[in-house]
């Protein structure tokens, strides 16, 4: 009998990583919430690897309004919604930030597709979790996606444009002269480096001193 249930929960949880592959990443979250769950009406940051690989979270949150990390892979806000429940909802947050977007136009999306998936997720914050305020992390150019730097502009534009709160991740990676800085990534030109990390936390950091109480 032992046997059996083994063997359906490997079924399972096979079936679940297929379906999305970051079902390890929100399993790895889930027993670290049950052995220290994050108190509610924090900060929680919610998107992507630009989050996921910020090494110094911790160090540059300092001082600030209590926040967690819950970055991933190299999610989508597809991928938001379908753990809206899971990584949101539970958590019972007085801010969400979320970096999403870069990744859905690299597969193709466009930039109204994208921006209608944030109100979904928007309305299903506000229902959901009453209060909250979502903040929504420009995306940002990097060398290795150069030929999306119009379509990351419009994406960019139609989230302000809704009066939302905004954190501006582009500009700030340019040069004066317009050509964008190529000492910020790693080797595989799409990461940021620790200098990157330096322009996109002291964004952040702006935002959560001028904003949140």
């Amino acid at each position: 009998m032992n046997k059996i249930l083994v063997a359906l929960l490997l079924f399972v949880s096979t079936t679940l990583c297929a379906q999305n592959p970051f079902e390890k990443e929100i399993v790895a979250y889930e027993k670290q919430d049950s052995l220290a769950m994050p108190a509610k009406g924090q900060i929680l940051f919610i998107g992507s690897s630009s989050f996921r690989l910020w090494k110094t979270f911790a160090t540059d949150m300092q001082g600030l309004p209590p926040a967690f990390n819950r970055g991933f892979g190299g999610s989508t806000l597809a991928d938001a919604l379908y753990y809206f429940d899971r990584m949101v909802v539970k958590y019972q947050p007085k801010w969400v930030i979320m970096y999403e977007g870069d990744n859905d136009l690299a597969k193709g999306k466009t930039p109204e597709l994208i921006a209608a998936e944030y109100d979904e997720f928007k309305a299903r914050l506000a229902k959901q979790v009453p209060g909250a305020k979502l903040v929504f992390v420009a995306a940002r150019p990097s060398l290795a996606r150069t030929a999306l730097g119009d379509k990351q502009r419009a994406l960019n534009a139609l989230i302000q444009s809704k009066g939302s709160y905004y954190i501006d991740m582009h500009s700030p990676f340019f040069l004066p002269d317009g050509s964008l800085m190529t000492d910020i990534f790693v080797a595989d030109r799409l990461h940021l480096n620790e200098k990157g990390y330096v322009i996109f936390a002291n964004q952040i950091r702006a935002f959560v001193l001028k904003y949140v109480k």
